[in-house]
């Protein structure tokens, strides 16, 4: 996917991490994908921002007491009507957790969660439109759901974000579904029915980043204090890693060079 002003409707388009050690993961994100953190907004709570070459991708701040799960990455999807797509999650089987709240003249977000109590962000753009530099190294990937109540998921998804979606598996062993761009410039994201997931498996959105090397970034996040939950698998979209950095947040890499052909 081509790098962009703005997001489309329905489209990832900021992730942010609520971590219970802000100077741990300044240093982890740093070294690991050569981010820089901005200096925090105090009229935000201490929000900043991670940029890769000058270019903000994503955001960090510290989890607060009583104010849910610590320790975990958050994809938000852009509306043109936050009203509207609140409305809409609650007509169609979610649930609003957070917001509508202004955030200065950058924008409206709301938090909300699926019918499978998946949370996620939304987004409406204002004077910041959220990363623009996505599908390359060090910068967001690609984005996917794991859902137990599949169908009930795309069918959410489909209806509140205004998704065109495309059923790309649907076999006993395989279903996937994901969202084109209304633009045509590629995809946006998929979801992967779950249901056979282990019960204590976590059920979230998860975020790919992508790398130049896999196998090298799996070393350094092991080397950072992190983990690595999985070996690294071949496809034909690249190399993939499930990791977690040092306090437990889960995120996945993707190798963008290292794409195995099909067959």
């Amino acid at each position: 996917m081509p790098n962009r002003a703005t997001a489309p409707v329905g489209a990832p388009c900021w992730i942010d991490l609520n971590t219970s050690d802000p100077d741990r993961s300044r240093a982890f994100y740093g070294e690991l994908f050569g981010w820089t953190a901005n200096e925090p907004a105090e009229q935000f709570g201490g929000y900043f921002t991670f940029a890769r070459d000058g270019v903000e991708v994503a955001g960090c701040m510290a989890a607060q007491p009583g104010m849910g799960q610590a320790d975990v990455w958050t994809t938000y999807f852009a509306t043109d009507d936050v009203t509207k797509t609140l409305e809409a999650t609650v007509a169609h089987g979610g649930q609003i957790r957070s917001g509508p709240m202004v955030v200065g003249d950058l924008g409206t977000l709301a938090v909300v969660a699926d019918p499978g109590a998946v949370p996620f962000g939304l987004w409406q753009a204002d004077q910041f439109a959220g990363f623009t530099v996505l599908g390359e190294s060090a910068a967001p990937s690609w984005f996917e759901l794991r859902s137990r109540v599949y169908d009930a998921a795309v069918a959410f998804y489909r209806d509140t974000l205004r998704w065109d979606i495309h059923v790309m598996a649907d076999t006993a062993q395989f279903r996937y579904t994901t969202a084109r761009d209304p633009g045509g410039n590629g995809w946006l994201a998929g979801i992967a029915d779950g249901a056979g997931e282990p019960a204590d498996a976590p059920t979230a959105w998860s975020v790919y980043i992508g790398v130049d090397d896999a196998d090298a970034a799996l070393d350094t996040i092991v080397r950072l204090g992190g983990a690595a939950l999985g070996e690294a698998v071949d496809s034909p979209y690249g190399r993939f890693a499930a990791v977690a950095d040092p306090a437990g947040a889960r995120f996945t890499l993707v190798g963008l060079d290292q794409a195995t052909p099909a067959g």
